[in-house]
């Protein structure tokens, strides 16, 4: 794993960003097309605003899938991992090659099924994802199931991440948050060429301490990335105040 750290979140957004552009470049140089897999939530406002901003990139080249998303969940809701993507992404650069969004509103077992048979056939290449305020990776909370084979799983969300999206403003009450989703899973992330991990902001230091200074354990699921042979991890130095040892730039 390497660690990057940055002064502040929008430091760390450039960065990151502009590190996933470069691999999303370099794929298409070398093969002619690029898979990849983007993350939602507030840690990727900078990283998607740099990756968007990097003018060389083609397009057309690139095929995108995501994480996660809340079953049950209208696409017009404002906590809507499909809208985020829509209006912060899609919208925002020229047509892809192809996109396969999450849809949370139908049978979640048959979507799995769906999207596992199409992510079968394109080995990523890059993946944009963060660690959540209780070490989740994608929606997979603790104890997470880092055995299962199956590409997108659905999965029961913990209180301390319901907790989470209603504190960043998704939901106005913890009810109003979904008790299920579905996420991609830990295998299927790890299968990633290269990772880049962007972890801002004082709220996730504690995750991030845990996930990096325990030894790998799905009761800290993102500390599965310790194992990852090319996972850049991006902090801030509120997000890696509460680490042991100094890390470097």
């Amino acid at each position: 794993m390497n660690i990057h750290l940055s002064k502040n979140a929008a430091d760390l957004g450039e960065i990151s960003g502009q590190k996933a552009a470069e691999l999303v470049r370099n794929a298409i140089a070398a093969k002619g097309f690029a898979n990849v897999i983007l993350a939602t939530g507030a840690s990727q406002f900078g990283t998607l605003q740099a990756l968007i901003a990097d003018t060389a990139i083609d397009w057309s080249q690139v095929t995108m899938f995501h994480l996660d998303e809340y079953i049950g969940l209208p696409l017009s809701h404002p906590a809507s991992f499909r809208k985020y993507l829509k209006e912060r992404f899609l919208e925002q650069v020229p047509p892809l090659k192809a996109s396969h969004l999450i849809d949370g509103e139908g049978d979640p077992e048959e979507e799995c099924a769906r999207l596992g048979a199409l992510i079968a056939q394109f080995p990523i290449d890059v993946a944009l994802v963060g660690i959540g305020e209780n070490g989740h990776l994608a929606f997979n909370d603790p104890p997470a199931d880092f055995d299962t084979e199956n590409p997108y799983i659905v999965v029961n969300l913990d209180e301390p991440c319901r907790r989470q999206q209603m504190n960043e403003g998704w939901f106005p009450t913890l009810d109003d948050v979904p008790k299920q989703a579905i996420s991609m899973s830990v295998k299927q992330i790890m299968k990633t060429a290269h990772l880049i991990c962007s972890v801002p902001d004082l709220r996730k230091a504690q995750a991030v301490k845990d996930c990096l200074e325990h030894e790998v354990s799905n009761l800290y699921p993102a500390s599965i990335l310790q194992k990852h042979p090319n996972c850049s991890l991006y902090l801030d130095e509120l997000s890696a105040s509460l680490l042991s040892s100094k890390v470097s730039r």
